[in-house]
């Protein structure tokens, strides 16, 4: 390997928006995660809606008022 060329190989805290965090090993010295195997579904076997970007919400005010909707009869 070359000298020099290599990023520095540090600890890392990485922290969830769960509130969970733990040290690992990386090039940054901190990392800040949306999802992580305390909250993660597959690990955990409950249903959780990852919405980082509040489309749930949207789409539920969107179609909430029933536009769009005819009735027959």
């Amino acid at each position: 390997m070359k000298d020099g060329i290599h990023p520095k190989y540090m600890e890392t805290k990485v922290t969830c928006g769960c509130g969970n965090s733990f040290v690992t090993r990386s090039t940054k010295p901190e990392l800040k995660v949306d999802i992580c195997n305390a909250c993660h579904p597959f690990y955990t076997g409950r249903l959780k809606y990852v919405d980082t970007a509040g489309r749930i919400e949207k789409f539920r005010s969107k179609f909430s008022g029933g536009y769009g909707l005819k009735k027959k009869g």
